[in-house]
């Protein structure tokens, strides 16, 4: 059975049986929510299932899930499933490929406001993107607040939803893309740098920027400079600003 969690503007799937045939269906989830002892019957088949689709697992307590699914009987199950199904790497490329142009691509990392997720992608679609891609953990998918922020973008640029996005961005430069990281502190500011080639923009989270692991692939760092008191733009605000350049460059 399906449900509404208001506060997350989101449909939800609850109960044992009807999680696991939503698993078994091949429908794209976002996340699974498990309360209680997780080790026998059917939660231990659900957890199979999820590690067998990649699909992350979030353990609570069954008060958490009463305040996401209140009123229902979840048996201490909750799923929620995506707003679109997610594109591949190497799907991403294919679209550059297939309009005869260098790839162009946007990683979001650890993004987890709806809203931001959904203006990077209305920024995507309006600069040229070929897509983006973001974690499968520590960030939100392609939920419908994700989906509403976006203005329909959502629906015309793919995206990519990686386990490890270290390991996606050395796919990219594999294929010869440069990685440019959006930094306060960059070295070179963004309308003077060259995005001549394939371009992969890291955009970092608002409270702790572009992480390590991250931050150790990347090529070069751009900034925007600042005049006023605000010592950073929003996450989605950066990252729409550096993309008007690259596709004015390209």
């Amino acid at each position: 059975m399906m449900g509404f969690d208001e506060k997350n503007m989101q449909e939800f799937v609850f109960g044992r049986n009807n999680v696991t045939e939503l698993l078994l269906s091949g429908a794209t989830v976002e996340r699974v929510y498990l309360s209680g002892d997780t080790k026998g019957g059917s939660f231990k088949k659900i957890v199979a299932l999820c590690k067998e689709k990649g699909v992350p697992i979030v353990h609570t307590d069954v008060s958490a899930i009463n305040r996401k699914a209140p009123n229902v009987n979840h048996q201490g199950v909750l799923a929620y499933a995506a707003q679109k199904e997610y594109a591949t790497l190497d799907e991403i490329i294919a679209v550059a490929e297939s309009k005869g142009e260098s790839p162009f691509v946007i990683i979001a990392d650890e993004i987890v406001d709806p809203h931001n997720l959904g203006a990077i992608l209305r920024s995507a679609d309006a600069f040229g993107a070929h897509g983006v891609v973001i974690s499968k953990r520590r960030a939100v998918g392609l939920t419908p607040s994700v989906a509403k922020a976006s203005g329909g973008a959502i629906h015309h640029v793919p995206v990519a939803r990686v386990s490890n996005l270290v390991q996606a961005v050395e796919e990219l430069k594999e294929k010869n893309i440069w990685v440019y990281g959006c930094d306060m502190a960059g070295e070179n500011v963004y309308y003077e740098q060259d995005y001549s080639g394939g371009v992969a923009l890291i955009v970092g989270s608002e409270e702790s920027g572009i992480s390590r692991l991250l931050r150790e692939k990347c090529d070069f760092f751009v900034r925007i400079p600042m005049k006023g008191k605000v010592s950073c733009l929003n996450a989605s605000v950066a990252a729409s600003v550096i993309m008007q350049e690259i596709a004015k460059q390209r």
